[in-house]
């Protein structure tokens, strides 16, 4: 019994250091630039993406990019996952064919912009 555990955990502490050498990827936000371009995100969410075509598109300018992050990855994920997937047939096409480092790219691209979002405090 002693050893299993011992076992999960050396496992879980080796899982735990591969999960932080994946994270560590530098984020390239004139790759996200370019991505953001190409995908043609201003269409719905505006120019610099702080000026939505619709109220009901989010402004994204400014904006944390691990939360950016996280959101396109739910994008990617979809309603089969209902305890971290989003549902949005738009959105879900547009990050479908990109990489986790591409959606980091893009986070901190947006992160970098200027926009209107505060935090309340």
């Amino acid at each position: 019994m002693n050893q299993r555990i011992s076992k999960l955990a050396a496992t879980v502490a080796f899982l735990g250091l591969a999960g932080v050498g994946a994270g560590a990827h530098a984020a390239d936000a004139d790759n996200g630039k370019n991505l953001v371009a190409s995908h043609n995100c201003a269409a719905c969410h505006g120019a610099n993406l702080n000026t939505p075509v619709s109220p009901e598109y989010p402004k994204l300018a400014g904006q944390f990019d691990d939360y950016i992050f996280f959101a396109l990855r739910a994008y990617q994920v979809g309603g089969g996952n209902p305890l971290f997937g989003r549902t949005n047939a738009i959105m879900s096409a547009q990050v479908q064919g990109l990489s986790e480092s591409d959606l980091r790219d893009i986070a901190a691209y947006v992160e970098s912009l200027p926009g209107d979002l505060v935090q309340k405090k």
